[in-house]
């Protein structure tokens, strides 16, 4: 597998899907967002709550980043994951963007 260059981002995040598509939040102004806009291709881990030693990894590109809906999306994520509202750390009037991601291959442990 490659290694990271630079001005490549990793960071833990919340994930979702919509059915067909990956789906993660983040805010426009963030470095993630500068880096999908140059290369849209990105893989993503996502470990089981269970035992992080058993994940699933999905590669694919951005399709779309959109700002509709993706206010009410990291409240929803929030309750998914903390089963609290979402404390906005940088304050509300953050842009907010949800990256959907088409995946093309899968890979991980069981």
């Amino acid at each position: 597998m490659p290694r990271l260059q630079a001005g490549e981002d990793v960071n833990q995040t919340w994930v979702d899907t919509d059915g067909e598509h990956v789906l993660i939040n983040s805010v426009r102004t963030h470095v993630k967002t500068a880096n999908i806009e140059r290369d849209p291709r990105v893989a993503v881990a996502i470990s089981s709550p269970d035992d992080p030693t058993h994940y699933v990894q999905v590669r694919g590109r951005v399709v779309d980043v959109t700002t509709k809906g993706a206010a009410e999306h990291i409240e929803q994520l929030s309750l998914k994951y903390t089963g609290k509202p979402y404390p906005w750390y940088g304050g509300r009037d953050q842009e907010r963007v949800i990256f959907v991601i088409e995946p093309a291959s899968f890979s991980g442990t069981r």
